[in-house]
């Protein structure tokens, strides 16, 4: 709720109290955006959830309400429409006053959260000795556009990457390197990513169909458990070969995240098992131990239990999940705690936040929230794989969109006879690449899943990351044809709403302060997308239907600052998804 819908609600509050009694203080007034613009801006609906209550009929109590209303500092006259119906239309002096207000502030008006908290988002979460793949995209993307909403809001965010580094894949890669080259476990940097992902692989075969490498490859990890100090090299080396890889991904991407593995929680994982073990909740089941949980049942419908350890006394996902959310709790004084993962995890989650309410480890002010994301497919509706059927490395990925955008600009510059630099030309492509995959995701609603296609995300119609782009563009354009500058437009400036396109496009630029706080609730940044979408479409309208240089005074001026009030709109907007601009395309 944006503060303009805020300062109705209030009023209709009080003239509720006013009309009838202090019952309804508490009373929802039902304030919504109107549906249709010739029903002016907002409507409430209370009137209707009155009328039993009341014996009275709606349109009785609409009046009864609206003459209790004061809102003449914001809206036109009240009218009172169909059943009951309370209509609202914001008047154009209150919208001009609105924007001249925001248009010198940096936040364009929004203020921080009244409670900021510390809050952790935990994305992106690769495996060691593997490459990241189109699966991790989602989560890094989602992760970090929630992570910078948060942060813009004024709360306290610790980034993690709760990277996988710890577990039996060191025990059957240690041992496998051991036999066929040992000098991968001395020397920094003697594999590159590939080598190390295709020695995996290897590994895990031999794994798979060798019982005497698999004890082997156990004891190995016992090894690692107990810091012995060959093994823990090797292992340290391996970590960090993968991480020089994942770190190129992530600069490319311009996210910022704190590794933290489960390697760093391994020292509390006994600590989890005791600590259920007081709370009376472990129980044994063929030799391990384990939680029994409400509501989940395996395929013969018997209760399905949580395994904390297992019979030879390792430890697994859902323990090292249970300490990193004690320690969360604890040691980061964490009060939301956001888990971006894909949709697949979704019990996993629900099993173990079980454990933790059930353990009474949870205080009843944090709160868990699992962030599910459904999958990347091909253009054939099938999961997004390789023409030879193997998982989409991001890398390739990535390289691929920004090179198609390079192919397109240098197409384009040749059809306008333009002349570019190498910099320029390769700094626009991969703003522009790396800003339509990442706009292509996250303009869909993370819950389902989406097509990958860089035809339709690299194009410059509907809505895609080059459509927002070049309306940021064109606005910067009329600056560099006009010889204007934005941030001095002279002493009497001030925005005057004359024409239909600029009260529309003036209303969705006031709405910003409502759409990022629903996301913040929320946590889906599709919302974001689609009204950045929506003021680039009202912008382009304006534009075609308002001159600007050529306008008279004081239009021009007026239509000057309307675009650039647009341009902080959408450059604020584009960042809180971790998309950069260009001033030229």
């Amino acid at each position: 709720m944006n503060a303009t819908q805020e300062q109705l609600k209030l009023k209709l509050t009080q003239a509720l109290v006013a009309a009838f009694g202090e019952d309804y203080t508490s009373t929802d007034p039902i304030l919504v955006s109107a549906s249709n613009p010739k029903f002016g801006d907002y409507q409430a609906n209370v009137a209707l959830s009155l009328s039993k209550k009341l014996g009275k009929q709606p349109r009785i109590i609409a009046a009864e309400i609206v003459s209790n209303l004061d809102v003449s500092d914001i809206c036109e006259p009240p009218e009172i429409a169909g059943p009951g119906f309370i209509n609202l239309k914001l008047q154009t002096s209150y919208l001009e006053a609105q924007l001249n207000a925001i248009q010198v502030d940096d936040r364009l008006g929004i203020p921080t959260a009244t409670n900021p908290q510390r809050q952790i988002v935990d994305f992106s979460s690769p495996n060691i000795a593997k490459e990241m793949h189109v699966g991790h995209l989602r989560s890094t993307i989602i992760g970090d556009s929630i992570a910078r909403i948060l942060e813009f809001c004024g709360h306290d965010v610790l980034r993690l990457n709760h990277v996988g580094d710890w577990g039996t894949q060191f025990g059957m890669l240690i041992t496998y390197l051991r036999e066929v080259y040992p000098e991968a476990l001395t020397t920094a940097n003697a594999l590159d990513i590939g080598d190390l992902v295709n020695f995996y692989r290897k590994a895990k075969q031999r794994f798979d169909e060798d019982p005497v490498f698999q004890e082997t490859s156990r004891q190995e990890v016992v090894r690692l458990q107990a810091g012995a100090e060959d093994t823990l090299h090797a292992w340290k080396l391996l970590c960090e070969q993968s991480r020089q890889e994942f770190q190129i991904i992530y600069d490319l991407l311009n996210i910022k995240l704190i590794e933290r593995g489960e390697s760093f929680y391994n020292p509390l994982l006994p600590k989890v098992v005791e600590n259920l073990a007081t709370t009376g909740l472990l129980e044994s089941s063929q030799g391990a131990k384990c939680v029994f949980l409400d509501g989940f049942t395996n395929r013969e419908g018997n209760p399905l239990p949580l395994i904390v350890q297992k019979t030879d006394g390792g430890y697994n996902y859902a323990t090292t999940d249970l300490a990193a959310l004690g320690y969360r709790i604890q040691e980061d004084q964490a009060k939301r705690i956001v888990y971006v993962t894909d949709e697949g995890q979704s019990n996993h989650f629900a099993q173990f936040f079980q454990v933790a309410r059930k353990a009474n480890w949870i205080p009843e002010d944090v709160e868990l929230v699992h962030v599910p994301f459904g999958l990347v497919l091909g253009e054939d509706g099938k999961k997004f794989k390789t023409r030879s059927g193997d998982t989409v490395r991001l890398r390739d990925l990535l390289d691929e969109a920004i090179n198609r955008a390079r192919a397109d600009i240098e197409s384009r510059l040749q059809e306008d006879g333009r002349v570019e630099t190498e910099e320029f030309m390769q700094n626009v492509a991969e703003v522009v690449g790396i800003s339509a995959v990442k706009y292509a995701d996250l303009s869909q609603n993370r819950t389902s899943s989406y097509v990958f296609s860089y035809d339709k995300m690299l194009s410059l119609k509907g809505n895609t990351a080059p459509y927002l782009l070049y309306a940021y563009v064109r606005i910067q354009g009329i600056s560099r044809q006009g010889n204007i500058d934005f941030t001095n437009l002279g002493i009497n400036r001030q925005i005057l709403l004359k024409e239909d396109a600029e009260l529309t496009l003036a209303k969705h630029l006031l709405q910003l302060d409502e759409v990022i706080k629903e996301v913040e609730q929320d946590l889906l940044p599709n919302r974001l997308c689609d009204y950045l979408y929506q003021v680039s479409d009202k912008f382009n309208k304006f534009y075609e239907n308002c001159p600007v240089l050529k306008s008279e005074e004081p239009a021009r001026t007026s239509r000057l600052m309307l675009c650039d009030l647009t341009a902080k709109t959408l450059k604020l907007g584009l960042s809180l998804l971790g998309i950069k601009v260009v001033e030229r395309m």
